[in-house]
Formats: structure tokens, C-alpha cells, sequence
């Protein structure tokens, strides 16, 4: 996500499906407290969880 890739093609790097991406999306987006995949982002890459 961070590299700016479509939910299908993060299916299809890790093998699983879609609808599985958006479900371990929306999992951590609630544990970052955020709302969309720009601010999922940019607090992962404030709390160090990505490289900047």
C-alpha cells in the first residue's frame, strides 16, 4: 500500500485475495486510529513501523 499499489495487486503479491486485503486493511486501520490508506501511511511511517 505504502509503495502505492492496488488492493488486487497486494492480493496477488502476498496470495490471498482481495477481499482478505481489505479486510487486513481495515483491521489496521483502527489500530493506527486512522480512516483512509494516506493516513494509514503516513502514521505508520511516524510511529517507524516503514521505512521513510
Amino acid at each position: 500500500m505504502a509503495e502505492g499499489c492496488a488492493n488486487a495487486e497486494i492480493g496477488r503479491r502476498l496470495f490471498i485475495g482481495e477481499s482478505t486485503v481489505k479486510t487486513h486493511l481495515l483491521r489496521n486501520f483502527t489500530k493506527l486510529g486512522v480512516d483512509d490508506g494516506t493516513a494509514a501511511v503516513t502514521s505508520a511511517m511516524r510511529q517507524g513501523l516503514l521505512d521513510q
